[in-house]
């Protein structure tokens, strides 16, 4: 691809944003705008997620790009299930966090992000597939997508005992343990976190509960019942109080740590298959080697050809591989640091918030008569 091109198919990664989501019954459409580096104008599309699926595909789908199986894809979320008839559990299933927020906001997040680390990717960047997902009226999900990389590769994936071939580099058999590791570790943690936020949501609901229940025990009618009346309206406000912060806290979790550790989980995944899409090529050349020292005379030009075509295309993807990690490590780190940080800021903020709240009713208290 030239350079006018790329220049022309380039965007700006910050100005991409999902202004607004729309539902359909079990469709949502989501409303995506952009700029392009070269341009001052902004272009706003619809999509809905097979779009979405439409670019995952395509991406892997560009059979004329070298060494594309050594390529981390930016993680795609699963498909949100739209319809009021599917249960909480089958949506946290499903999507984990993404699931949580209300009106599809983290979830359109998720996918606002997808597509901003696709426009960052130096080699996924100046592809057409982004460029029509981004500027073209139509929407491309209606295309039948061309079988490629991803058909062939998904096929292999089912070839388990691959997952086992020693490599032939240390450096790659190393990474190759290090994300089965962590992607085990990631997805434990997500689980666990979540497990926390559900049970924060449900001491919230319970404080409710309890906070609408304390209003029965008052009998206004009842002179003599008139302080401990006082004091039941008192507790309830200070469970309301505790029932807020449980819901201001959840939600920071949601959209800050909660975001992130989904995201990282997806990410740590997407890595571990192009590690395995990597030793799916080193088998397919120990195999051309094998091929090529049996061959017979007459065929042995034909079979040092493949050994010889094979061996170019597994370096390349070994050389794109380890420009791909060492990126992933650098940008992984940066993007959970900042995750935290933001954690770290909202709950500090609420903490102050709740704090200053709880003092003012302990003075209320105070003044009580008992």
């Amino acid at each position: 691809m030239g350079s006018n091109e790329e220049s022309a198919l380039s965007v700006n990664v910050s100005t991409i944003k999902i202004t607004d989501i729309t539902q359909d019954g079990d469709t949502l459409t989501f409303a995506i705008t952009s700029q392009k580096s070269s341009s001052t104008a902004g272009v706003c599309v619809f999509r809905t997620y097979e779009d979405f699926e439409w670019l995952q595909q395509s991406l892997f789908s560009q059979d004329d790009v070298p060494g594309l199986q050594g390529v981390i894809f930016p993680p795609l979320p699963g498909k949100a299930l739209a319809s009021t008839s599917h249960t909480q559990t089958k949506a946290l299933k499903q999507l984990g966090f993404l699931a949580l927020a209300d009106e599809w906001k983290l979830y359109s997040k998720a996918l606002e992000l997808y597509v901003q680390q696709v426009a960052a990717h130096p080699t996924l960047s100046t592809s057409k597939p982004l460029s029509s997902f981004l500027n073209s009226s139509e929407s491309p999900g209606k295309q039948r997508g061309k079988k490629g990389i991803f058909n062939r590769l998904s096929q292999a994936m089912e070839e388990m005992r691959k997952e086992g071939h020693k490599d032939v580099d240390e450096f790659f058999q190393s990474e190759r343990d290090s994300s089965t590791n962590l992607t085990v570790q990631f997805k434990v943690c997500t689980e666990k976190f979540l497990d926390v936020v559900l049970t924060k949501q449900k001491l919230a609901l319970a404080c409710g509960h309890f906070s609408t229940s304390l209003h029965l025990c008052v009998n206004q009618d009842n002179p003599a019942a008139v302080a401990f009346s006082k004091i039941c309206l008192k507790i309830s406000d200070i469970i309301e109080a505790v029932k807020i912060n449980y819901d201001k806290v959840s939600d920071n979790d949601i959209s800050s740590l909660g975001l992130g550790l989904d995201l990282e989980s997806r990410y740590q995944e997407a890595k571990r298959e192009m590690l395995f899409r990597r030793t799916c090529k080193l088998v397919e050349l120990e195999t051309a080697n094998r091929n090529s020292e049996r061959a017979k005379p007459n065929k042995k030009a034909i079979m040092e050809g493949v050994q010889k075509a094979t061996q170019k295309e597994f370096d390349v993807i070994s050389s794109v591989a380890k420009q791909e990690i060492a990126h992933y490590n650098r940008a992984r780190v940066t993007l959970l640091r900042d995750f935290l940080i933001c954690w770290c800021e909202k709950q500090l903020s609420t903490a102050r918030e709740s704090a200053a709240l709880f003092s003012q009713h302990l003075d209320a208290c105070k003044g009580l008569a008992v």
